[in-house]
């Protein structure tokens, strides 16, 4: 079965296009980056899929259903968070986030604490239950955000930047768990990043935005002169050194530029 799939979809924020006519299939248990120039459209992208942004053109389908708000099939960790409560613990983080459409503290049940418990050990977070939020490292936080995505035993997981503020060691801890849930649990993952290189290991495709377009296909296929060129509208060159990948634009690397958060 295809996962999701976009026939003609044009996605608008106030009156600007952000995607035009873009055609799309993922396939199930697929692991695709999600990548692009800021304002590519790659929180968009994701708001639609969840149903949260209705297409002014074009369809969206989700595990072979139209896409709608309140999907239990989909986990999503998004980009903006809000500031974490630091004395909550761990397990109260994630609790927080058994009812998906409200934030709020629930009386769980057997099965609410159940569910929590699974979601804490799938990530390695069983340790974290009783610590507080403030007294925890940014990795150890994205665990918690990750198991919060993962409440509930979606099949498709979207998640909006979740090596943001992370250090290089971090950013692979947090690949590689993804890449072994997504294994484990059969899912299909659409993981953003502002940076191609920590998702190498783990990437089935890559899915490249960039000036209305999307682009989708392996790295190889993808990550060129020539299709970077086209999506950016302006002159790029991707370098291979030492089994990392530079996409420069003018003698500078674009992925260095500072980061500013593509917000929908």
């Amino acid at each position: 079965m295809t996962a999701i799939r976009l026939d003609g979809v044009t996605l608008a924020l106030g009156g600007r296009i952000v995607l035009d006519t873009v055609d799309l299939r993922i396939g199930e248990r697929e692991f695709v980056g999600v990548l692009g120039p800021n304002g590519a459209g790659k929180t968009t992208l994701m708001r639609a899929i969840l149903g949260l942004l209705a297409p002014a053109s074009g369809t969206i389908s989700v595990l072979g259903a139209p896409a709608a708000r309140g999907n239990p099939a989909i986990g999503y960790m998004p980009q903006s968070r809000a500031a974490l409560a630091a004395r909550l613990t761990g397990r109260d983080f994630v609790a927080a986030a058994v009812d998906g459409h409200r934030w709020g503290l629930p009386r769980l049940g057997a099965a609410g604490r159940a569910g929590v418990d699974r979601a804490l050990g799938l990530v390695g977070a069983t340790a974290l239950a009783a610590r507080p939020l403030g007294e925890l490292s940014g990795g150890e936080r994205q665990r918690l955000l990750l198991a919060q995505a993962l409440l509930g035993s979606p099949r498709l997981l979207l998640l909006d930047e979740p090596l943001m503020s992370l250090d290089p060691h971090r950013q692979r801890d947090v690949v590689e768990l993804v890449r072994q849930l997504q294994r484990e649990l059969a899912l299909t993952v659409l993981f953003s990043a502002h940076e191609l290189n920590p998702l190498l290991p783990a990437l089935d495709r890559v899915l490249y935005l960039g000036g209305g377009h999307a682009a989708i296909g392996t790295v190889a296929e993808i990550i060129t002169g020539p299709v970077l060129s086209r999506l950016y509208g302006s002159d790029i060159e991707v370098i291979h050194l030492e089994g990392r990948i530079f996409v420069m634009s003018a003698g500078c690397e674009i992925e260095r530029d500072e980061h500013r958060h593509d917000h929908a």
